[in-house]
């Protein structure tokens, strides 16, 4: 520093400590000057305390955002731009959902059901990383753009007004000892300071305009942000609602344990059994499901005659070798079963009747194969003993 420096710098030291210790009155300023300095500290201290808050609302985990941070700073020293996104928490949820709905199968209803909730929250979560980037853009970047040049430049005005004024306070105090050339060229630097410092203030407080149109962008955005995530809840909702329906609308299934005639066919007490699928075992088969499911009757001879020769007249051109002395029914339409323990049949099948589960699902074998299958796709031709 040079010697004049130095010793301007001792004149506003000696003014300042004058002014605060001996009560020594500076120049004032102007209201009007002083009332927009005091909206420029209260823009300064806006934009330094929203921002920040702003970020906290878009991503409001400080761990991740922490995290980050670090991310890009390392990427920065590294020369890569690597952008790594915030973890959205309906991400995280969903593919949780997703996750576990893969595991369970999409064959069945709640395991598709999270697996489509799952997508609709990642597509709820890409949502909000869209208003992230357009809150940034739209209203983070101007307010800091506005911190880093015009707040910045106002500050450094203002910084150099107050020493200026320092100065010509002191030179102005010491007239007489200073000469009026000296005074006058403090005064004109103090005057350059003022105006510029009031200028940038002026230019500052008249951009009301762009700053509330700052801020109905970011209301805009977020209203985007949840009028997209309504749109997709409500879609999800009413696929669900309809699976629900769905569901709702099929006969309820009961447990029931594996019938001994489903597995006579594969095995016995002791190992493998030799039948064949539902030929060379019918008569082992008819006595274990006689034994199982209905009571021993004893007919007299003229019944027993009667009943076999209404058997003969019900003979099906489909299963012809069953002998109908046992409980069956003839499928009136076809069926396919949706799971292992349900009994596929064809229309016109003979099916031996084994059990009946509800008011809506007998228990039946066909083929050597046993399963449950619904009342209203079969007639009855000998029912079940009651």
């Amino acid at each position: 520093m040079s010697v004049a420096g130095l010793k301007k710098q001792f004149h506003k030291a000696n003014q300042l400590l004058k002014e605060k210790l001996n009560g020594v009155e500076g120049t004032k300023l102007d209201e009007e000057f002083l009332r927009m300095e005091r909206k420029t500290d209260i823009t300064h201290k806006l934009i330094l305390d929203l921002v920040p808050k702003t970020i906290g609302y878009l991503q409001p985990n400080p761990a991740y955002r922490a995290k980050l941070s670090m991310l890009s700073t390392v990427s920065k020293i590294r020369g890569k731009v690597k952008t790594v996104g915030y973890p959205q928490t309906e991400s995280i949820l969903g593919s949780c959902m997703q996750h576990y709905g893969n595991k369970l199968g999409v064959e069945t209803g709640f395991g598709y059901a999270l697996t489509e909730t799952g997508e609709a929250l990642k597509q709820v979560a890409q949502a909000r990383d869209n208003m992230d980037i357009r809150v940034k853009q739209t209203f983070i970047d101007p307010l800091q753009s506005i911190q880093e040049n015009e707040l910045k430049e106002i500050g450094y005005h203002l910084k150099k007004l107050e020493g200026r004024r320092l100065d010509f306070d002191y030179k102005k105090r010491r007239k007489g000892k200073i000469t009026n050339a000296e005074i006058k060229k403090a005064l004109e630097k103090f005057e350059e300071s003022r105006d510029l410092a009031e200028r940038g203030m002026f230019n500052l407080l008249q951009k009301d305009v762009e700053e509330m149109q700052y801020l109905s962008d970011f209301i805009s955005s977020v209203m985007d942000f949840h009028q997209q995530s309504l749109h997709i809840l409500e879609n999800l909702r009413g696929g669900l609602q309809t699976r629900i329906s769905n569901a709702s609308n099929r006969p309820r299934r009961e447990f029931a344990s594996k019938s001994v005639a489903s597995t006579m066919c594969c095995t016995d007490v002791y190992g493998p059994s030799n039948c064949s699928s539902g030929q060379s075992s019918g008569t082992e088969i008819t006595e274990a499901l006689s034994s199982k499911y209905a009571p021993v009757v004893v007919h007299s001879p003229e019944k027993a005659a009667s009943k076999t020769q209404t058997t003969k007249n019900l003979t099906s051109n489909h299963d012809s070798d069953i002998p109908l002395d046992q409980p069956c029914c003839r499928a009136l339409y076809t069926f396919q079963p949706e799971n292992q323990v349900e009994l596929g049949f064809k229309e016109g099948d003979i099916i031996i009747l084994t059990g009946r589960i509800d008011e809506n699902w007998y228990e039946g074998m066909l083929r050597g194969k046993s399963g449950f299958f619904p009342i209203n796709y079969v007639k009855v031709l000998i029912p079940l003993p009651q």
